[in-house]
Parts: structure tokens; sequence; C-alpha cells
């Protein structure tokens, strides 16, 4: 090994719910490092969560991260010329962070009036088991049940 690895950077927990997993997807959420518009997006989706159903936020939130989290992938392994899919387990980080952003830009797709609204409306489906994120998840999932065959080839 000629460098050394990097470190993980670790995140700071937010400062309304104390979450470190909030303070994730603020940061994935922000654009241009304005990170006071994706805490706001953020906290209003939570009030809209909060009022549309009677739940605490947080919890429907984290249901609909661990819903939408893959536990298997496709990644692409050249063998003698050819390229196979091989099917691999998600590590715990990549998984999170796959669940998180597949949340935003299947928020950002839908057709509502602002992000915050978009972004409830979203994460409401992900946590009731239907919506874009998880459709995604059920996609990567397909993809790596059909390439079952392609598994002698992990590395």
């Amino acid at each position: 090994m000629r460098k050394k690895r990097s470190t993980k950077r670790q995140v700071g927990a937010d400062p309304k719910f104390q979450d470190v997993l909030v303070a994730r997807f603020i940061n994935s959420l922000l654009k241009e490092g304005k990170k006071h518009i994706a805490r706001n997006i953020l906290y209003t989706a939570f009030n809209l969560i909060e009022d549309r159903t009677k739940n605490k936020p947080i919890e429907v939130f984290r249901k609909a991260v661990s819903n939408t989290s893959p536990l298997l992938e496709v990644r692409a392994r050249r063998v003698g010329g050819a390229t196979y899919q091989v099917p691999t387990e998600v590590r715990p980080e990549r998984r999170t962070a796959l669940a998180i952003r597949w949340l935003i830009l299947n928020a950002q797709e839908r057709s509502d009036k602002s992000m915050s609204h978009k972004l409830a409306a979203e994460l409401i489906a992900a946590a009731a088991g239907e919506g874009g994120a998880i459709k995604k998840k059920e996609d990567v999932h397909r993809m790596a049940e059909a390439n079952k065959a392609f598994a002698h080839f992990k590395w």
C-alpha cells in the first residue's frame, strides 16, 4: 500500500434534533453551501409530516431512510474482455448515502408547491413503502437478483 487510507470525516449532529442522520440529510440537500436554506426545507417538511401523519416526524424520516436502503447492488467487473454485472452487498455507510440520495432526487421530481412539500410527500410515501425512492431500491434489487449467476465473480 503506497498511501495511507483517507479518514472518514465525522458529521456533527444537527442543532434541532441532535441526530447525525438528519445532519447528513441536510448536507446532501444543500446547494451552493446554503445550509440555512437546506435546514429550513427539512424542518418545514418535518412540520408538514407531523400535520399530515400525526406521528413524530423523526420516526417517519428514519423509517423512510431504512425502507429505501438497498441491501444488494450490481457492480461492473471485467473478466477476460467481458464485463459482468456482479451483485454485491452494500456497505452500511453507502446504504444510507444511497437512500438519502434517492429520497432527495425523487422528491425533486415530484410536482408540488415547494421543495419542503415535495420532500414531506416523498418521506411519507417512503415510510409507507411506496414512492419513487422505494421503486428505485426495488429496481436495484431486481438487477442484483437477475445477475445472481455472476455472483462467483465477486472479488
